[in-house]
């Protein structure tokens, strides 16, 4: 059978929250055709094989693609988050993402969707004809590509449902994902959550949020994190205060350890134990009543990452422990925010989506979009759209913070892409309307604040390098 033939302007590779946010922006914006392959039956990526219970750790409000809202923008009212603003569950967030593609998206008439297709890259002879085929009916489609094809999947956001643990599983050992947390038919004598990110600490409050008895939770945490308080972190409320008090912070700061305790002590981070000095950050955001919650739980194990689970004994790096008899082990130890190797994000026939505002994929994939829409060159577009890596240790929080204000500096040289983020809900703030002089009045304190931020993380490295 021969394949079938396309002609688009763009080949978009992944049809998860980064893709249908970058396709959503380049379509309102411009009159490209596109075609959308993804291996999944719906639009989601990662949120159709999540677990059922995952909630967005930031408001919806900042969440989704730039052209429709996601939630009504209410306040919870009950609840570990009452009081701020409502946060999308997995099914509403699936409905979402469908609504994007069947009324948006496709409507259009310059959209063409191929759920259940596995992409198989370039033709080795015609590099501008890329090719992909059906899962389900085996048809082979090769596309002309006009522009540039769209690599939306690069991020490889990955949650316990997708892979396998990376630690040895005795047999006997019962360990399951948090998928299967909600099919429960029997009360196990003991739970033990290995892992410490947001899916860790997710894990740990649907069991308490189920009446679990802490005493009977194990919860296995290889880091300690800084945590962002979400009560900074809502629609109205970033900036002013907030930024006023991390400038102050970085500041009068005399070592890397003096400034998170200044952080710490302007309520700006976070921490599950009072006497455990974090050292990772992933961006991960609570609201002061979960935190509450999680710190009930006594039995933490601090002893690295698990590297072998028996029946009667637990291996970690650091050392090797007791395991609770019958305990029902709960896998929470997928990398969903991967540190991933920097790439060009514009590179002649390709876009390869990453995070150019850390820890804000889908406003990265919108600007993207915008950047890709408005400019010409390859050098100003990747300038303006630079990747960020996702931080890990609680040392990257300095990139992360300093990476965030050289890009305002960035952006705010160009009325034009000031104007458009001033528009786009996904930015959830306001870049501040500055006129010349007073950009050029104010980058003398951002270079300040970028050359104490250097010497901070280069003051870190002699530390770290120490030891």
């Amino acid at each position: 059978m021969n394949p079938t033939a396309l002609e688009v302007d763009y080949l978009i590779v992944g049809a998860g929250a980064m893709g249908m946010a970058f396709a959503d922006t380049l379509i309102a914006e411009t009159d490209a055709t596109v075609a959308i392959v993804d291996r999944y039956d719906q639009p989601g990526g990662h949120w159709t094989v999540a677990y059922p219970f995952v909630r967005l750790h930031q408001p919806s409000a900042f969440y989704g693609v730039n052209s429709r809202k996601l939630g009504s923008g209410a306040i919870d009212q009950d609840g570990w988050n009452a009081g701020l603003h409502e946060l999308a569950s997995a099914s509403e967030i699936l409905a979402y993402f469908d609504q994007v593609m069947h009324k948006t998206l496709l409507p259009t008439g310059r959209v063409s969707y191929f759920p259940k297709s596995f992409y198989d890259g370039p033709d080795p002879q015609r590099p501008d004809v890329q090719r992909f085929h059906s899962i389900v009916s085996g048809t082979s489609f090769e596309v002309t590509v006009k522009r540039r094809t769209v690599d939306a999947t690069y991020m490889n956001v990955t949650v316990p449902a997708m892979v396998p643990p990376t630690y040895e599983v005795a047999p006997g050992v019962h360990l399951i994902t948090p998928n299967q947390l909600p099919a429960l038919q029997d009360q196990p004598p003991h739970y033990t959550v290995v892992g410490a990110g947001k899916t860790g600490m997710d894990a740990c409050l649907w069991l308490l949020g189920r009446g679990t008895d802490p005493s009977d939770i194990t919860w296995i945490m290889p880091r300690d994190s800084w945590l962002l308080d979400r009560a900074h972190w809502q629609p109205g409320n970033l900036g002013g205060e907030a930024d006023a008090a991390r400038l102050k912070a970085v500041a009068d700061a005399h070592t890397v350890q003096d400034l998170f305790t200044r952080l710490e002590d302007n309520g700006l981070l976070l921490r599950l134990s009072p006497d455990i000095e974090p050292t990772a950050f992933r961006c991960a955001t609570v609201a002061r009543a979960e935190l509450a919650q999680l710190r009930r739980i006594d039995d933490i194990v601090r002893h690295g990452r698990v590297k072998r689970i028996d029946e009667n004994a637990i291996e970690l790096d650091q050392a090797t422990i007791p395991a609770k008899a019958a305990t029902l082990y709960i896998d929470c130890t997928a990398d969903g925010l991967e540190r991933r190797p920097k790439v060009p994000v514009f590179d002649q026939t390709r876009i390869t989506l990453q995070a150019v505002v850390p820890c804000q994929q889908v406003l990265s994939a919108a600007l993207t979009a915008h950047v890709e829409a408005s400019y010409t060159d390859d050098d100003t577009k990747n300038t303006l759209c630079a990747p960020a890596q996702h931080p890990n240790t609680a040392v990257n929080w300095i990139q992360f913070f300093s990476e965030v204000q050289e890009r305002i500096v960035r952006w705010t040289a160009d009325p034009e892409l000031v104007e458009w983020l001033r528009t786009c809900r996904l930015m959830g703030r306001r870049l501040p309307e500055l006129s010349p002089e007073q950009r050029t009045a104010l980058l003398p304190m951002f270079q300040a604040q970028k050359l104490k931020l250097a010497q901070l993380l280069d003051q870190a490295n002699v530390v770290t390098a120490a030891n």
